[in-house]
């Protein structure tokens, strides 16, 4: 979707955009807080910021849509600069599956979740750790990320899992949920997500959650006067030090 975005506001400004993104998400996964930053020319930005959000909707798919746009303060870099993302994943043990209107964001599970027992893993997989375990590795990225909340939650025959980090590797999330579900169908005790932490590589019995529940809500970022130096933290290289 991002060359989608990139296309249109290409159409739209008449020039060439390149988009860097708050986060990449895995084909299927939803975004309703995506953040992005481009660079144009100024004379380009004044003649359509007025309007650029209701030309967008006329030439981006269906699926797409711009809620705002506005001028960023000269330091701010949408993946670098970022504190936190945070992402919400629906599923639903209901045995008739997710309501029809929400099919596209909600995974139908087919077994009974215990979702108190989900809760207590996910409490202890919190904290800044090597989650090589739950990602798929990247050449030369790290795997060490701070996970700052993790929360399941069930209403009704809807189970809800909030992830909040600095960042997340790649399907993170979905490897979190899927590890969650081992537990919660009871065929892992609630220690077993964690005790994989220990692994220096991704482990293969962690099932990766279907895409379609998944959903980047937010993204934070620190005032204008940190952004530089948040940038710069970001952009370093981290690994767990030995105790």
């Amino acid at each position: 979707m991002q060359g989608d975005l990139e296309e249109g506001l290409s159409r739209v400004l008449r020039v060439p955009v390149a988009l860097t993104v708050a986060g990449r998400t895995d084909a299927g996964v939803h975004a309703t807080g995506q953040v992005a930053h481009c660079d144009v020319p100024r004379p380009v930005w004044e003649a359509q910021r007025e309007r650029l959000v209701r030309r967008l909707r006329g030439v981006l798919p269906p699926d797409i849509a711009v809620t705002a746009v506005e001028e960023a303060p000269a330091d701010f870099d949408a993946r670098f600069g970022a504190l936190a993302r945070h992402y919400v994943y629906r599923l639903t043990d209901a045995p008739e599956g997710p309501p029809p209107l929400r099919r596209a964001d909600t995974v139908g599970w087919p077994r009974r979740l215990d979702a108190d027992a989900m809760a207590v893993a996910a409490a202890l997989l919190l904290g800044e750790h090597d989650f090589a375990a739950f990602c798929r590795r990247r050449e030369g990225a790290s795997t060490v990320r701070a996970l700052l909340a993790l929360d399941v939650r069930r209403e009704g025959p809807l189970i809800t899992v909030s992830a909040s980090a600095d960042a997340f590797c790649h399907s993170m999330v979905r490897s979190l949920v899927g590890g969650l579900t081992v537990v919660g169908e009871g065929r892992r005790p609630v220690n077993w997500p964690a005790a994989l932490l220990a692994r220096a590589e991704r482990a293969g019995e962690v099932p990766v959650a279907p895409a379609a529940g998944l959903t980047l809500v937010r993204v934070d970022y620190p005032p204008d006067d940190m952004l530089a130096a948040r940038a710069r933290l970001t952009r370093a290289r981290r690994e767990i030090r030995p105790a």
